[in-house]
């Protein structure tokens, strides 16, 4: 009688492959899904602080009032400050400092939609603008309204310990003069008595 070679898994070899694989699935998918939020607040803390970068260094440089603030319509052409934060913002050319893009040469400068993964941005006082004389110096409070001073972003998480001493909320501090940082140190963002929501 002729033997025959017989190729494949056996029984044994295809649950132990099985058993490694939902291990790692155990393991690996609660990491993932840590991972996608941690680069979603990350991006969203970036392009907010970008946005301020830019709008103070754009005010410098075209000699130009420059106003960033939330918008409920940041991606329309006739996009303009209204809404929260959590909708969007936008930072254009504030040609008479009035916080209201109607006027002739009050180009857009960036549009930022809203952030994905359920980020939350709540300012200080509600504040919803920031704006830039054109020294590049902040211009404090317009119209009786309060500009932005600091800003908590969070998810879901809340703000919680995450690796290193870092939290996983972010905390954006504006100073009069209109230089902007993100705090991401557990520490200091409880010390500063801000909370998300």
């Amino acid at each position: 009688m002729k033997m025959r070679l017989q190729t494949g898994f056996t029984l044994y070899e295809l649950m132990i492959t099985l058993l490694i694989i939902g291990v790692v699935l155990t393991v690996g998918v609660p990491n993932m899904t840590e991972f996608r939020m941690n680069s979603r607040m990350t991006a969203t803390a970036n392009d907010l602080l970008s946005s301020f970068q830019i709008a103070r260094s754009e005010a410098a440089r075209a000699k130009a009032p420059i106003t960033l603030c939330a918008s409920s319509n940041p991606t329309d052409a006739a996009a303009n400050c209204s809404g929260t934060f959590d909708q969007g913002w936008i930072v254009f050319v504030d040609v008479n400092g009035d916080l209201d893009r109607s006027g002739a040469g009050e180009n857009l400068l960036r549009a930022h939609p809203a952030p994905t993964g359920s980020i939350t941005i709540t300012p200080n006082d509600s504040a919803g603008y920031f704006g830039f004389a054109a020294s590049g110096q902040g211009r404090g409070d317009v119209g009786g309204l309060p500009a932005v001073q600091t800003a908590m972003l969070c998810d879901s998480r809340g703000n919680i310990s995450g690796p290193g001493d870092t939290s996983t909320a972010r905390r954006l501090v504006v100073t009069p003069f209109g230089r902007a940082t993100i705090i991401r140190h557990k520490a200091l963002i409880d010390a500063s008595g801000d909370v998300c929501p």
